[in-house]
């Protein structure tokens, strides 16, 4: 595969990438509005034209109507209330449809251009089936809030963010391993176990972000709201209130915050320490550079996760923390990948 080729499909998927992050942003902030409950159907064709006419938005509505949600929680709702929920739930969706064509059509492209080696078709059309799965997921969660208890499962709320975060991964890195494709460098002392602390590092983070599912999910965000203790507790006195224990870290609110926040401050001592190390090792501008921005994405991260929970979970704050959740992971991605192919020979 020529250059020009490898530049061409990496910045169509680094524009996947975006279009990823934009459906995140959307989908957060549905979250936290409760809009997602509002369409109360998957139809992945026809369900990509929104109501047209009064008729058709009263139809719409009177489907919601039948939901435990609106007889349960917004019995008082008017049309034009109903109107701004199902907006934010129809752009969350529409963005999942149009990162399908996005990829497909481009990909079909270049296959048929014979722009693609043998090698790289087979990892982009698995992209393309998580891609898929995921339209899928979003519905199975959707599903479980369309029920005598109005509330999304947190279990496949977190699959749902989890595979996301899956499939902004495999992209990114692709596209990043296309724009250089230099072979791996001599060993350098301290760079072996930079990398091994750089690929735990991305793994820590990305535990905590499912963890940050299982808190958004039970909405655990709302339990205790001072910091750094937890209403005076290290550790919060219901934290192994369910039966059987083990329940507690999936289904228990203080749990999954408790839960939450040792992650954090886990990262809060490897950050800095991965960053201190890295001083101790030649790296090429690039790497230095990712490392430099680690370390601020991550502050930037604390700082918000900390602001999020001390004012009660505003809706603009935590939309934000979630954003830059992702930003910190491709950050930490960027670090991995430098690591590996872009330390000075």
């Amino acid at each position: 595969m020529d250059n020009t080729s490898r530049r061409a499909i990496a910045a169509w998927l680094f524009i996947c990438c975006l279009m990823v992050f934009a459906t995140l942003v959307v989908g957060g902030v549905t979250r936290l509005t409760h809009s997602g409950l509002s369409i109360v159907r998957w139809q992945p064709i026809v369900g990509t034209v929104p109501p047209l006419t009064q008729a058709d938005w009263q139809q719409t509505f009177a489907q919601y109507q039948k939901t435990p949600e609106y007889q349960q929680v917004n019995r008082r709702m008017d049309l034009g209330e109903f109107k701004h929920i199902f907006w934010w739930e129809y752009a969350h969706r529409l963005l999942g449809r149009s990162i399908g064509l996005v990829f497909l059509l481009p990909f079909l492209y270049f296959l048929a251009r014979r722009r693609v080696d043998r090698a790289l078709a087979p990892r982009l059309a698995g992209i393309f089936v998580l891609g898929g799965l995921q339209g899928a997921m979003g519905w199975y969660m959707v599903k479980s809030g369309l029920v005598a208890d109005p509330r999304v499962s947190q279990y496949r709320l977190t699959a749902h963010l989890g595979l996301a975060f899956v499939i902004f991964t495999a992209m990114f890195w692709v596209a990043l391993g296309l724009m250089n494709e230099r072979e791996k460098t001599s060993r350098r002392d301290g760079l072996a176990s930079l990398q091994r602390f750089a690929a735990w590092l991305a793994l820590t983070v990305f535990v905590m972000v499912l963890a940050g599912g299982f808190l958004a999910g039970l909405h655990g965000g709302l339990a205790y709201n001072t910091f750094p203790s937890m209403n005076g507790h290290f550790v919060p006195p219901d934290m192994f209130a369910l039966s059987p224990w083990f329940a507690n870290f999936f289904n228990n609110p203080s749990t999954a915050q408790f839960d939450h926040r040792l992650i954090a401050w886990l990262l809060i001592l490897l950050v800095p320490a991965f960053w201190l190390r890295s001083l101790r090792v030649t790296l090429a501008p690039r790497a230095r550079l990712a490392a430099n921005l680690l370390l601020l994405v991550f502050a930037l991260q604390v700082g918000l996760g900390i602001s999020t929970l001390l004012l009660v979970v505003p809706v603009p704050l935590a939309a934000l923390h979630q954003d830059v959740a992702m930003v910190l992971f491709a950050t930490v991605l960027w670090v991995n990948h430098e690591l590996r192919v872009a330390a000075p020979r």
